[in-house]
């Protein structure tokens, strides 16, 4: 019997991988088998977490801190882990922040950082995984988090450079993908709605949310744990190398009204 989504042996990098959704994805992917490349900038957390999935699944792991915002950073980031694994197969860019603010009184600042992080963040990992690791093995799945709201806007908190870096991590992904795939790269990105996380949780439940949910969402309630697992190891799997430059919404069907 064939397992489709097998990643025994792969290598794995997932940014952003200190709490929240990067972990979920980062224990999906080694519940298939493969070893995890813990990324984020606090070193504590880190550690935790990839002693946590070495334990719960028996694949090898590694934690490196880096800065998605410093290139340096970046590039030895991936040259630790070719020196370490000798291959890296999958990328999940998942690193962001989020300025909440009415776009009247957003600052210079918060709107660049955005962009470097979210943005240029996602695209300097890509950039040091495919050019150091994925050509030269002429095969690589990178896996961008980009958002609903990058293909929506939306009334509820105003939030525009979020809106405008995830947009165009959606474009970049098509970019990327037409660029790449002549070398058995596949680009594509997932883009989640509202997640249940420890940072979200309080606010989610919360009355007036509760009342969005019911208004905005088809299924009328908002993402839980493990609800984005599927589409990672989905577009992670090497069955899946006819699917680029797709940007999947995991969304309860918000973006469908």
């Amino acid at each position: 019997m064939k397992n489709y989504f097998d990643l025994k042996g792969q290598v794995a990098i997932v940014t952003g991988c200190s709490t929240g959704l990067g972990v979920q994805m980062a224990k999906a992917l080694a519940n298939q088998g493969a070893n995890i490349v813990v990324v984020a900038r606090r070193q504590a957390l880190i550690e935790e977490v990839a002693a946590e999935i070495e334990k719960e699944f028996g694949v090898k792991t590694m934690a490196i801190r880096t800065d998605i915002t410093d290139t340096d950073a970046v590039n030895a980031m991936v040259d630790s882990v070719l020196e370490k694994f000798g291959r890296v197969d999958i990328l999940i860019n998942n690193a962001g922040t989020g300025a909440v603010a009415p776009a009247e009184d957003i600052t210079d600042d918060q709107f660049l950082n955005e962009m470097n992080i979210d943005l240029f963040g996602s695209f300097r990992v890509a950039r040091a995984v495919a050019k150091k690791a994925m050509i030269p093995a002429k095969y690589g799945r990178v896996i961008n988090i980009a958002s609903m709201y990058g293909l929506v806007g939306n009334k509820i908190a105003g939030s525009a450079p979020y809106h405008a870096a995830k947009g165009g991590v959606v474009n970049m992904t098509r970019a990327l993908a037409a660029e790449w795939g002549k070398y058995g790269i596949t680009v594509n990105s997932i883009c989640p709605g509202y997640f249940y996380t420890d940072l979200t949780r309080e606010t989610l439940d919360s009355d007036f949310f509760q009342q969005n949910a019911k208004t905005m969402i088809p299924e009328e309630r908002y993402g839980h744990e493990g609800e984005l697992d599927t589409a990672a190891i989905f577009l992670a799997s090497p069955a899946s190398s006819y699917v680029t430059g797709v940007n999947l919404a995991v969304d309860g069907g918000y973006t469908a009204m």
